[in-house]
């Protein structure tokens, strides 16, 4: 095994196991248990239920609890002995492996703190997700599932008006790809299958409200989108099965907001100076857009949403934040 494939092969069980076996020498002498002895260093109890913490141990037994012990101590000898040799053969002082570690570190913290603002949301009331599973009837008493046929163009002049005019003319799909070739405009077309769910929320209620053979045209800064329902299906989620849904998914959308205000708070409050290369692309985004539109249009508007659980705050700033 080369020196880049074994670095890898560190650091990825490391990180599989929460890092929990790259501790310092203080982390040891608070365990009040040693599993075991690997050469001169010490793998604790307190390791193992930190990798255990992180695994879904619902529904075991003391014995599959206990089982599940003994695989995770011995996945952490494994990697007590990769990392002994990581340090035997100088890698820990690698610029590359040295650069990981930095990054997992700033990770590790950055999650820490997200996680603290997380942990002081309040939690949603009964009431709070009641009214929400009333308030979206589209997601779940009234909840469908839509075939849609679809044409995704750019939002350049003209364009959302003709795909508008042929909307209301009850034109095919086909008529309207033909007119958009006609005028050199390019497109993506297509059929597709989702559930309401995998519809972003302020699309859904346009969509909800059509028919079969319906169709209506959704304009986004970049492009604009005809959705035609072909057929739909009713498939409702009962209150009882919703409820937990949608407390998970309150609670987890208050978080991202409580991650986002923060975050911006701090952007406010600090000094950020861009170097460089980056100087000038920061200046860039701040300078009014270009009225050009794109020569291929975006995703379609129908595309699933992306889960965001502060992802849209973390991206931006923290690598690896999710």
């Amino acid at each position: 095994m080369n020196t880049t494939r074994f670095t890898a092969t560190v650091l990825a069980a490391a990180i599989a196991l929460t890092l929990a076996a790259c501790g310092d020498k203080q982390d040891k002498k608070v365990a009040t248990q040693v599993a075991a002895k690997v050469g001169s260093e010490e793998i604790s109890v307190h390791q193992i239920n930190q990798v255990l913490s992180r695994t879904n141990t619902n529904g075991a037994n003391p014995e599959q609890v206990q089982a599940m012990s003994r695989e995770v101590l011995e996945k952490l000898i494994d990697q007590q002995l990769a990392v002994d040799q990581a340090t035997e053969n100088k890698l820990n002082r690698s610029p590359d492996v040295v650069s990981q570690i930095e990054a997992a570190r700033r990770d590790i913290l950055a999650r820490a703190y997200i996680q603290q603002i997380s942990a002081g949301v309040a939690k949603p009331t009964p009431e709070d997700i009641k009214n929400y599973y009333t308030s979206n009837p589209q997601l779940f008493s009234e909840r469908r599932i839509f075939n849609v046929q679809e044409i995704v163009a750019p939002n350049a002049p003209g364009v959302a008006a003709t795909l508008k005019e042929m909307v209301a003319a009850g034109k095919s799909a086909e008529d309207m790809a033909a007119a958009l070739k006609a005028k050199n405009i390019q497109f993506n077309g297509g059929g597709a299958t989702r559930a309401a769910e995998q519809i972003p929320l302020d699309v859904l209620p346009k969509i909800h409200a059509l028919k079969d053979g319906q169709a209506t045209v959704i304009e986004a800064p970049q492009a604009v989108t005809m959705v035609r329902v072909v057929s739909s299906q009713q498939a409702a989620v009962p209150e009882a099965a919703a409820l937990p849904r949608i407390e998970q998914f309150l609670t987890n959308q208050r978080a991202g907001e409580a991650v986002a205000a923060n975050i911006k708070q701090l952007r406010s409050n600090t000094k950020i100076s861009y170097m460089g290369e980056f100087d000038k692309a920061a200046a860039a985004t701040t300078a009014p857009a270009a009225a050009a539109a794109p020569a291929m249009p975006a995703e379609p508007v129908l595309a699933p949403a992306v889960d965001d659980k502060a992802k849209a705050v973390i991206d931006k700033g923290v690598s690896g934040l999710k």
